[in-house]
């Protein structure tokens, strides 16, 4: 089960974190092994685990990894962010972080977006609308096991389809908020439609951490859930055509197809930025806010409507990260983010050095 030549994870294809992760490992030409479920029944089911001493995760989230720690022994790992990272220092070839401090600043920044605000499209389209919601509860558990009998699978799919109904809120996906969700997705969309126009991925010519973590959640919202599935049709085939190459880039030589320059892509970079300035900063800084004052939900104004959710301790964390990325940068490469941010909304996501 547990292969030392090749990284183990655990996760489902209808995970977004899970297919991020696939497919970057096969762009790094990394060798792996998928196990197929979840980390809660994978480690009920799987005697083996025991029997190395590894424990499950918590809490068990997609894709959970099994990497050795600094004293050799096999752990659970979770997290894709962190991951990539550690990934960048056991394997030195077809890197997927930027050389150049500004580009690997900025795609911190989108890589984050990817993970934290573009699931938001992601969760709400899947389970706010009731087309959606009912095809996705009903083959989310074959998934599981494609084998599972009928009275089973009504089961799996009754009690899927309420538990996941409920988190809604947890995204802050509801009737009030669900134009904002939308308006943005389709703003989203057109963006992509017209950087895809001029590079083949968001830094140039080879793909980055952001690159996938963006295909992750595109690959549920072009490849399983109809609703979105059909706005990206309309509004994007770039874009739909760009989620089928992502999966597997493994035949891309990266030395062949370089990052483009910093002042060559900042022009490309500034409806992006737009949309992030516009959508995703200021729910982290209420978020922020709202954690600092010990208050359990937030609320502010995002594109012009009221959002309000429950607070959520690892966007706070994510504000803290991408503070500390900028202020890691030199001061030329500060001045160079801030130029380019100026305008977009995004430069009030640099609260104070960490």
């Amino acid at each position: 089960m547990i292969n030392k030549d090749r990284i183990t994870l655990i996760g489902l294809p209808p995970s977004p974190y899970t297919r991020k992760m696939i497919a970057l490992l096969r762009y790094r030409q990394i060798p792996y092994q998928v196990i197929w479920g979840s980390p809660h029944d994978t480690f009920k089911n799987k005697g083996i685990f025991n029997d190395l001493g590894i424990e499950a995760p918590k809490p068990a989230l997609l894709p959970t990894f099994i990497l050795p720690n600094d004293k050799g022994e096999f752990e659970t790992v979770t997290d894709s962010t962190p991951i990539i990272r550690r990934l960048e220092d056991d394997f030195k070839k077809r890197s997927v972080i930027p050389e150049n401090p500004a580009l690997c600043f900025l795609n911190y920044l989108l890589e984050d977006f990817g993970d934290e605000w573009v699931t938001k499209y992601m969760f709400h389209y899947r389970w706010h609308f009731d087309e959606d919601a009912d095809n996705a509860s009903s083959i989310l558990p074959l998934h599981n096991k494609v084998d599972l009998a009928d009275d089973a699978w009504q089961l799996f799919k009754d009690s899927i389809g309420s538990r996941q109904i409920e988190r809604l809120r947890v995204v802050g996906s509801n009737d009030v908020t669900a134009p904002i969700i939308e308006k943005s997705y389709k703003r989203f969309l057109k963006i992509m439609e017209n950087h895809l126009s001029n590079f083949p991925f968001l830094f140039g010519y080879r793909p980055s951490s952001a690159d996938f973590a963006i295909y992750g959640q595109l690959t549920q919202l072009i490849g399983l859930d109809p609703t979105s599935r059909a706005i990206a049709h309309k509004l994007s085939l770039r874009t739909t055509a760009w989620v089928d190459n992502m999966e597997d880039m493994s035949g891309l030589n990266p030395n062949e197809n370089p990052w483009e320059t910093f002042e060559t892509l900042s022009e490309n970079m500034k409806p992006i930025l737009e949309e992030i300035g516009r959508a995703y900063v200021p729910a982290l800084l209420a978020n922020s806010r709202a954690i600092e004052n010990g208050e359990e939900v937030w609320e502010t104004e995002i594109d012009g409507a009221k959002w309000s959710q429950n607070t959520f301790n690892y966007q706070a964390k994510c504000l803290q990260w991408i503070n500390a990325e900028f202020f890691s940068l030199s001061s030329d490469d500060q001045k160079r983010i801030l130029d380019l941010f100026n305008g977009t909304g995004c430069e009030k996501l640099l609260i104070k050095e960490q």
